[in-house]
């Protein structure tokens, strides 16, 4: 079977991801080009591409498939595989906070991407975005808008019963969730995924999330929901290289340059008209990272004019966009060791089960269950069947310094 692994899509679909892109902060189709002529043709080019990847990689597929993917694992390493699952950008609609698209990826992810493997699922902690916000204040500011009305609207107790119900669900599923107050889920993951690697497994993170980009490497892969074609897709270091001819590791100077305007974060552009994504490439090709170019170009010429003032006058601008952009990796969380045994995916069907028969009840009009228009989910309902159909009743809570990690118990 053919591992699916899509790095471009139709262009009758290239207009709907633009939309997408623009209405929420997390997704990403920057690496979808023009270039087929309609689906049919699209999928056989996929074939071909996914051909040319399998005969290039050392990689060997387990005997066990999950539909159109298939687990891989290092044929010269054979290290097992560790998920980080980023919840946050699964339950949103554009930028409209939903629980139906949730269900519909947690479903395909359990089934079909990580089966057994491990899974540890990170959500945004409270007041994740202030450290940033001090080093600029428009770094994502339309999301702390939004925030700020919500808190002082009817719907504000209707998305706390989402959350809620969220981290629920992927407990009964034998997933431990991790939620620490003053940090961002990335920053969160990539300090995990460092612990992770240190002891000898491999990492895949389940976002759409454009800046896990910047951890990308052979022990580090993106799996990312595409929802033109209704299933997750990997994107590997192959993909990153062939989209824009640089290491992954470039990524984050790259982004520096040319800023990231979903997050609030401008660019290089906006001061220096013309400096756009191919000269800031062909920089960081010649000259390595963004420090590495800043100080080189301090010193000597390394480009046209309009580069070279680019770089001198405005390095500081740079380096805060750095600062911004950059995933930490020194929050106050350590790795358990319970969270790398494999996962029980017996209550999988009947959680889930439950949950979407929760879904579908909370459209009907009635006083105590209904919609997410301003009104409030039956939690309560949702735990106590939930924990009859699993078998799972209590719960085991681990807190540290700021920080909130629970995990169902599996005892």
């Amino acid at each position: 079977m053919l591992l699916h692994t899509p790095i471009s899509a139709p262009p009758l679909h290239h207009q709907r991801c633009q939309q997408y892109h623009k209405h929420h902060h997390s997704i990403y189709y920057s690496f979808l080009p023009f270039g087929c002529l309609n689906s049919r043709l699209h999928e056989r080019s996929l074939q071909v591409q996914q051909r040319k990847l399998l005969k290039e990689s050392h990689t060997e597929t387990r005997s066990e498939t999950c539909g159109p993917y298939e687990s891989k694992i290092s044929k010269s390493s054979g290290k097992k595989r560790v998920f980080f699952l980023d919840v946050n950008p699964l339950c949103y609609v554009g930028s409209k906070p939903s629980l139906h698209p949730f269900y519909h990826w947690i479903s395909l992810f359990f089934s079909q991407v990580s089966l057994t493997d491990p899974v540890i699922a990170v959500l945004d902690g409270e007041g994740g975005c202030e450290h940033r916000r001090k080093l600029l204040p428009s770094y994502k500011a339309h999301r702390r808008k939004f925030l700020l009305l919500s808190t002082h609207s009817k719907s504000f107790k209707a998305q706390n019963g989402r959350s809620i119900i969220v981290e629920d669900v992927l407990k009964k599923c034998n997933v431990p969730v991790v939620k620490i107050e003053g940090h961002e889920a990335d920053d969160v993951v990539a300090t995990l995924v460092e612990q992770v690697l240190q002891r000898g497994y491999k990492v895949v993170i389940a976002s759409p999330d454009k800046d896990f980009k910047q951890l990308l490497s052979e022990d580090v892969q993106i799996v990312l929901p595409i929802p033109e074609l209704n299933r997750w897709s990997f994107y590997t270091v192959k993909h990153y290289v062939a989209q824009y001819n640089c290491d992954p590791h470039c990524d984050l100077s790259l982004r520096s340059i040319l800023g990231d305007e979903i997050d609030g974060v401008p660019g290089i552009q906006n001061v220096a008209p013309g400096f756009g994504r191919r000269t800031a490439l062909k920089l960081l090709k010649k000259h390595g990272p963004l420090e590495d170019l800043l100080n080189r170009a301090a010193v000597t010429t390394v480009g046209k004019q309009y580069a070279q003032e680019a770089l001198t006058k405005h390095a500081d601008y740079l380096r805060r966009n750095y600062q911004v952009l950059a995933l930490r990796r020194d929050v106050d969380i350590q790795l358990q060791d319970e969270w790398l045994v494999t996962r029980d995916k017996v209550n999988d069907m009947a959680v889930l089960s439950d949950f979407i028969k929760l879904l579908e009840e909370s459209k009907k009009p009635t006083p105590q269950n209904v919609s997410n228009e301003g009104k409030v989910l039956d939690i309560g309902d949702f735990r106590k069947r939930a924990g009859e159909r699993s078998g799972q009743g209590g719960e085991v809570s681990l807190k540290g310094k700021n920080s909130r990690m629970t995990s169902s118990d599996s005892g």
